[in-house]
């Protein structure tokens, strides 16, 4: 079986080389939330590949909108099965507000442009109707709301609630389109932007100094000695963000993001190539803090600093610096 999913990933890798994004491969990285990391542009994807979407549980789905939010990046499950059922080409399911799709589905969207158009619901499935389109439609068929109703075997008020923008069933859209001879559903974006960070709850009025306290106040790991580490860079004014079941400890911006890693030196060396990688997806930088005399400031990219290299920094743009310099070739 992880063969299998190791060929899946490297299946969807590909693809997504293919059609011009960088990417970064963590799947070998346990904890991870997500398996690839990958940029085009503007455009930042956390993919996480699983068999069976029913694994995706409310605490791995919640940590995977949290990174999402952190990069900010566009977070996508891809999937087979739900229980003993196939999932279906060209339909977006969600679990807990992660969308889901299949390989198959993302194949058609990077290569030939097609979106899909259909989306899972407890009720059925259904596609999000173009409101504007299909009042026009009405309109140019001389139809009233109760004609185009009779139509579609469905209420007046549903009718309205369709020219507003709501979603409708498969069927429904069905008897709609074909009588009036033209499509009227809106395609899904699944490389929608993913909302601009901002403050809990979305306000963007100023917050208290004990409110900013408690925000930004961070939970401990179970290791002092890390959360030594993190309260440090915490202490520069990185607007550090301790992570869960990540390749990487904590992500920080300066403004740009910093991603840091706090451990031993052999697993700085294991994990230097991924997260180098990682960082330059993020276009952003990474380091690894150790306990050890560090005798090469630099493994595959990645900029490697001790506790007491660290402790003589005083303010992120000299970190930042220094990790910059490390980072040259």
């Amino acid at each position: 079986m992880a063969g299998q999913r190791e060929k899946w990933i490297e299946r969807t890798r590909d693809l997504l080389e293919r059609a011009g994004f960088y990417v970064a491969d963590t799947h070998g990285i346990r904890p991870s939330s997500f398996d690839l990391a990958a940029r085009r542009d503007a455009t930042l994807l956390l993919i996480k590949v699983l068999k069976n979407i029913d694994a995706l549980d409310a605490e791995e789905a919640r940590r995977l909108g949290e990174l999402g939010r952190l990069f900010p990046a566009i977070v996508l499950v891809l999937g087979q099965t739900s229980g003993a059922s196939d999932l279906d080409a060209g339909v977006v399911y969600t679990r807990y507000g992660v969308p889901i799709i299949t390989e198959e589905t993302l194949k058609e969207f990077l290569e030939k442009a097609l979106p899909p158009f259909l989306y899972a619901s407890p009720g059925g499935t259904f596609a999000r109707i173009d409101g504007e389109r299909l009042r026009e439609l009405r309109t140019a068929h001389g139809l009233s709301l109760g004609g185009l109703a009779s139509v579609a075997g469905v209420t007046r008020r549903a009718i309205q609630l369709y020219e507003d923008g709501a979603g409708a069933e498969v069927t429904v859209i069905d008897r709609i389109e074909t009588y009036l001879g033209e499509p009227i559903v809106r395609p899904i974006d699944l490389f929608l932007s993913p909302p601009v960070r901002s403050a809990p709850g979305g306000t963007e009025e100023p917050a208290t100094p004990e409110a900013s306290a408690a925000e930004h106040a961070l939970p401990p790991t179970g290791d002092p000695w890390r959360d030594g580490v993190l309260q440090q860079l915490d202490g520069l004014g990185l607007e550090v963000t301790v992570t869960m079941r990540a390749p990487f400890d904590a992500l920080g911006r300066t403004p740009d993001i910093l991603l840091a890693a706090i451990g031993s030196l052999r697993t700085a060396l294991h994990r230097a190539e991924m997260l180098h990688g990682l960082a330059r997806v993020a276009e952003g930088h990474a380091m690894f803090v150790v306990r050890e005399t560090v005798h090469r400031p630099t493994i595959g990219g990645l900029a490697v600093l001790n506790a007491s290299e660290l402790r003589r920094h005083r303010d992120p743009d000299e970190l930042l610096d220094e990790i910059s310099e490390r980072e040259r070739p």
